[in-house]
This record gives structure tokens, sequence and C-alpha cells, in this order.
């Protein structure tokens, strides 16, 4: 198969992905004065912030985005982050750093890291049978199409990536694209990788990046370290959390946001407890860069950020006016930088695509049910994380600092019962940002509820601690409480969280997939027969969407989305078989620089072979000579 890559692309890839979302932010987060776990845990988000804003303002300037401006860039960010810094450290003296835990505590922390990490790449990699396997879900050709854009043209405006399916006098819609730029980036760099490899080694990375991403927000906060390592192990367990997105779509730019959000309650932190040049300049770049990311990703970081300043309001009321006066210059600063981003995000708020929402699913009552069971649409609930988040409940009081996280699950949670039990106009209104999608409410609503579930894992420890003989050692009981949590939740519910993320990338008959490894492989050949610069002629709703991705060919349908086509798409899909007798069709065909017709597998009888009525039936027309069958797909030379 084309898209099974041998063991040394693997290693590379997963090395340079490491390396991209890496560098970047380690420079800049060493340069702003971070360390520990603060540094490891922003480190990939600033580098998002990075990379996203490059792309965009390098387009506006007319200059590509390559490794070379990618890398000047980065050199900015941490020249001004270590300016700051040194004004700081100079002006306002940083407090001494308090030490939260014990030496060999930050190794059982990191321990616990690395385990979730292993886990939730383990199930990830399961469902996919291999990395460098085509994700299946309609969202996917979107995505690589885009990052090979990218990587081909160096173009990173916001509205690039769209002209492969809206060209001509189609309106390309907005995209934040910094998911898109730091993985062109990668696949520029390997050389020999595939689209589809760079896409999946970022997907396995996910869970890890997750446990790390609420592991900061403890060690932040002030919490145990049995805590950090409960709260990292209970958030790669959940299915419906990256497990069930990973399925469907994949929804790429959403999981990678959600898995980095938390991180929002702890810059914002930081900077009020140490209003200062520094502090001020990492909750700039974190908040602009989870906009780049995805414009809901910064609604959802409000979710988090809200309720924490609410706890802190509600415990030192006389420092709201202070705090409220220390985030003017942030927002201020924020909105200047990210002008791009946000006028876009306007725009396409505006109607550029029309916004439909989703049907609602069921009532409200089975929706708190799949909740507090987290199990969404899956056989079977997952009742020993619902037996952690009870314990969590019971013991909440004992979270201190970090009780807000209970107000952003019972927000999150309020706001996916709602979605996905009505849809009356507010409740559309308010959930415009995440497209009214119950899905994504599900999933984001998981994150402070398996945090939750973390801490009554924590809670049991600290119970047991008290009523078990003194002499047995703290260390020895957490290792026990915490292994035995991924053993009766048979390793983290890993085996079955892979059978959820399986059916987005495979089935049992290869050939009843979207893409079907028959089409794959005439995708590939296409890429073989074709000069730069020659279309392809297509069908939307084929496998065919993913062949710029697969080969660099364009071809006139580049997403499913069928959403104000260009009027030649829409032309050709029509009336392509009459192109001898058309003179708009032919006319079309040379505007496009058609020199090409790819089909993937038929429908089933009694639909027509294809979705459009101008690529049906086109076997024997004198125009089209074929060059290339396999069981699943055709490819046909026009003559012009």
């Amino acid at each position: 198969m084309p898209s099974e890559p041998t063991f040394l692309s693997v290693a590379t890839s997963l090395v340079l992905c490491l390396l991209v979302i890496g560098l970047p932010g380690l420079i800049t987060g060493l340069a702003a004065g971070l360390r520990g776990w603060t540094l490891a845990g922003l480190t990939p988000l600033l580098s998002y912030a990075i990379g996203g804003l490059a792309g965009p303002w390098t387009a506006a300037l007319g200059l590509p985005f390559t490794t070379w401006t990618f890398a000047v860039t980065t050199v900015l960010f941490a020249a001004v982050a270590f300016g700051l810094r040194r004004l700081t450290v100079r002006k306002w003296p940083p407090p001494p750093v308090q030490r939260v835990w014990e030496p060999r505590a930050h190794w059982a922390v990191g321990a616990c890291v690395l385990l979730a990490a292993a886990v939730g790449f383990y199930a990830a990699v399961r469902g996919m049978g291999h990395l460098g396997a085509i994700a299946q879900g309609g969202d996917a050709p979107y995505t690589a199409n885009g990052v090979r854009y990218i990587a081909s043209t160096g173009d990173g405006g916001l509205f690039g990536m769209g002209t492969l399916n809206w060209y001509g006098d189609a309106s390309p819609p907005f995209y934040p694209n910094a998911y898109h730029l730091l993985a062109a980036e990668q696949y520029t760099l390997s050389g020999s990788g595939s689209i589809p490899l760079t896409l999946d080694t970022n997907t396995v990375l996910l869970p890890g990046l997750m446990a790390l991403s609420l592991v900061v927000t403890v060690r932040e906060f002030g919490g145990r370290a049995v805590l950090a390592g409960a709260v990292a192990l209970a958030a790669v367990a959940p299915v419906m959390s990256l497990y069930e997105s990973m399925n469907r779509g994949p929804l790429y730019p959403f999981m990678l946001g959600m898995a980095l959000t938390p991180l929002a309650a702890v810059v914002l932190r930081r900077y009020l407890n140490r209003v200062a040049p520094d502090t001020g300049f990492v909750l700039v770049v974190s908040a602009v860069g989870l906009l780049c990311i995805h414009s809901s990703t910064l609604f959802g970081a409000i979710l988090f950020a809200g309720p924490l300043l609410i706890q802190r309001w509600i415990e030192r009321w006389r420092t709201i006016g202070r705090d409220l006066l220390a985030l003017l210059p942030i927002a201020v600063v924020a909105l200047l930088v990210a002008w791009l981003q946000l006028f876009g995000a306007l725009g396409l708020a505006n109607g550029s695509l029309p916004y439909l929402g989703w049907p609602v699913e069921w009532r409200a009552t089975d929706a708190l049910g799949a909740l507090l069971g987290f199990q969404h649409r899956e056989p079977h609930p997952q009742l020993w994380l619902s037996v952690a988040l009870l314990l969590g409940f019971i013991f909440f009081n004992r979270l201190g600092s970090l009780r807000w996280i209970g107000l952003t699950a019972l927000v999150t949670g309020l706001f996916y019962i709602a979605v996905s039990s009505s849809n009356a106009p507010l409740v559309m209104a308010l959930s415009r940002p995440w497209w009214d999608d119950p899905y994504r409410f599900m999933s984001m609503a998981v994150v402070p509820l398996s945090f939750i579930a973390g801490h009554g894992v924590a809670s049991l420890h600290a119970w047991l601690r008290v009523r078990l003989p003194a002499r047995l050692p703290a260390a020895a009981l957490a290792a026990v409480v915490l292994l035995g949590f991924v053993a009766i939740t048979n390793g983290l519910y890993a085996p079955s969280n892979g059978d959820r993320v399986a059916g987005g990338y495979r089935s049992a008959n290869p050939r009843e997939q979207n893409i079907t490894p028959d089409e794959e492989r005439a995708m590939v050949e296409l890429g073989k027969l074709a000069r730069p610069g020659e279309w392809a002629m297509n069908d939307r709703n084929d496998g065919t969407p993913w062949t710029y991705a697969l080969s660099g060919v364009r071809t006139v349908a580049a997403h499913d989305d069928g959403t104000t086509p260009p009027a030649d798409a829409w032309l050709l899909a029509a009336r392509f078989r009459d192109y001898e007798t058309d003179p708009e069709v032919r006319a079309a065909v040379v505007r496009l620089n058609i020199h090409w017709v790819i089909l993937g597998r038929p429908a089933a009888a009694p639909n027509p072979p294809y979705s459009f009525a101008g690529l049906n039936r086109l076997d024997g027309l004198p125009f089209l000579h074929q060059v290339y069958r396999n069981e699943d797909a055709v490819i046909y030379r026009l003559d012009r």
C-alpha cells in the first residue's frame, strides 16, 4: 500500500513533529523565563502561536512561509521575550520559586505523563492500523490538501487553503491555519514523507499533550503530585474526548486546541499573580496561539479562564478592579497581533458559509446520562471512570484552588445538554463557534470531568493513606492506587478506545471504505502521469478529493463540501460528458487546464454510479482514453 511507510519514515516523522512543535516554543519560553513543567506544557502552544502568526503575516507582506521565515519569526519572538524578561527582572524581580513537589515526585509525575502518552499513542495506532493510514472522514481531505498546499506554494494566508475547493468566482472561507502551517513544515522537512503520515503522527501525540496540559494546570495551582499523576492517567481514558474526534473527521485543529485549552488558566493565573511584561507576553502569545489553532479554541479557553476568575474574585473580591485594569492592555495587544484572524473569524460569522446546525440527538436526561457514564455513541459506558468521577464529587472541596474546574465542567456539560437536546435560537447562537456540534461539546465537557475523575482517584489515595498503617510508604501506596486504576480500567480503556478510532480509518472489508486502497493507488498513479499544473476532473463524493494531498495533482473538487461551489465546478459536474458539443464546457476545461479524469469506486445500484450527471457513463466517449484502471478506480486522459 502507498500509505504504509517504513520504520525509518515513521521514526523520522515523529522526530520532526517533536522538533517543529517543540523547538520554537522551547527557545521562546526559555527566553521568557519559563522553566520546569510550565515550560514543558507551554512549549507546543508557543510554537503554534509563532507559526500561526508567521504564516498569515508573511502572506500579508507578500513573503512565502518557509523554514527560513519560520525560523526568523522564532528569533523575533525569542528576542522580544528575552528583552521583556530582562526588563522584568530589573524592575519587577520575580518572587522566589516555592518548592511544591519533592524531587522524586517530579519523576513520578513524569512517569505518569509518559504512561498516559504511551497509552494514548497505542490506542490511536491500534485504531488506525498503522501510522500513515488515510482518515476516512469528510473533513480529512480539507486538512490534508491544505497542508500540501502550504508546503507546495508557501502561501500561509488564512484563505489560501480554501482556494483548492473554492477558486475562480467562489469565495474561499477563512480558516485558522496554525495546525496546517506546522504540519506543512514537518512534511517539507521530511523530504520523502507523506501527508497521511504527517497527519497521523500529529494525531497520536495528542493524548500525551492533553495529559501534559492538565499536569501543568495542577502544578501551577499547587496541587499534589498524586493528583497530577492521577489526572494525567484519567485524561487519556475517556473515549469521547479525543478518540471519538479521531473517528469522525478527524477534527484535527479542534483536537489540538482541546488538548492545549487548559493552559489558558495557567497563563492567566501566572499573569494576574505577577502583572509584569514577561508574564503578559506569555499570556498574549498563548491566547493568540489558541486563536490561531481554531477560533472555537479561544472561546473554549474562556470556559476555563472564566471560572478561574470567578473563584479568584469570590475569594479576593478587592482584586476585581486591579485584575480588569491589568487585562486591558493584554486585550489591546492581542487584538493588534491577531487582527488578521479576528477579522477573518468575524467575516465567517457574518455568513460566508451557511450555518445550519445539527439535529437534536436526544432528551436532556439522556444527554446527562451520557456525560456521567462517559458514553456517547458507544455500546457500553466507561463505568470505572464514572466511579472515579463520583469520588471526585464526594471529595470535591479538597481541590482547593482548583475548585473552579467544577464550574468549567458545569458550564461545558450544560452546553452539551442544551446543544444535544434543543435547536432553540439562543442555543444555536451561543453554540455557533462550534457549529452547534454535540460531538464537540461532549468532548469539551469530558476534559474537566476527567480532571475531576482523576481527583477522585487521588482522593482515594489520600483516604487510604490516613487509614492504613503509617509504615506503608506513601509513594508505594500512590503507585498501587494509580496502577490499580490503570489495571481496573483495562489499560485506561485503550483497546476499546482504539476500536472506536478504527471506524474512522478502516473497516473489515477495505472496499467498503470511503477511500479504498485501490482508489489510493489510482491517485498516486495520477501523480506519475500528470505534468505540473495539469488538473483532473473528479467526483466530489468518492475518494478522489484526496488526490492533491496524495499526488500533487489539482482536482476540480478538493473537498466533499459543495457549498457555493465555483461556477466552473458546477458546470462541469452537470455537463462534463458533453465536452465535444458544449462550448461552455470546453472553455471551462481550458480555464482550469484539465487534462485528466479520475473516478473512484462507483456507488451501488440503483443509485447512479457518481453524484453528478456529467460524470456518469464516460466509458467509450471519444475524447477520453483510459490509461489506468483497477477494481475501484479509473483514470482517463482527455484529448483536447
